[in-house]
């Protein structure tokens, strides 16, 4: 399968002393148009820090998990390191400023400079009621908001 693709960034993330923002590009900030009232937003980003090639070959990570399993593929990771970087968080939006199409967030598993390849509202008919996961995982937090509180240090070997 021999396809070509052009994506291009609409926007970058930017870090400041533990303030978290996305910049829209000019270009794309009439795209905000009726997005206020939702309380999340999925950002699409690319992993530009752990573009390598030798991170687009690696399809399988060994012990990247303290209680995992010992291997594991890349499709079963949130890994920054897989065939294409392209990485998916949700965000809390504290304020949207629309005419500078900045977007302040608490948080975001992004850094500095991080190019944005899309934004798209978080709907509850997301959730899905019957989801289960590998026993590795299942002690890990159920909710975003208690996410972001959780010890990953001790899940994760950085």
């Amino acid at each position: 399968m021999d396809v070509n693709f052009q994506i291009e960034s609409i926007g970058v993330v930017n870090v400041d002393a533990n303030e978290f923002s996305i910049q829209i590009d000019k270009a794309y900030v009439a795209a905000l148009e009726n997005i206020e009232g939702f309380s999340h937003l999925q950002i699409v980003w690319w992993g530009h820090l752990c573009d390598t090639p030798q991170n687009r070959s690696s399809l399988i990570s060994e012990k990247l998990l303290k209680k995992g399993p010992d291997k594991i593929g890349v499709f079963a990771t949130r890994s920054p390191a897989r065939p294409n970087p392209i990485l998916i968080s949700i965000i809390k939006v504290k304020e949207i400023d629309y005419k500078n199409g900045i977007i302040y967030t608490p948080n975001i598993d992004a850094g500095h400079g991080t190019p944005v390849l899309d934004i798209k509202p978080y709907h509850l008919m997301e959730r899905v009621k019957d989801c289960k996961v590998p026993q590795w995982c299942q002690h890990w937090p159920q909710w975003y908001e208690d996410s972001t509180a959780y010890n990953w240090k001790d899940e994760i070997n950085f």
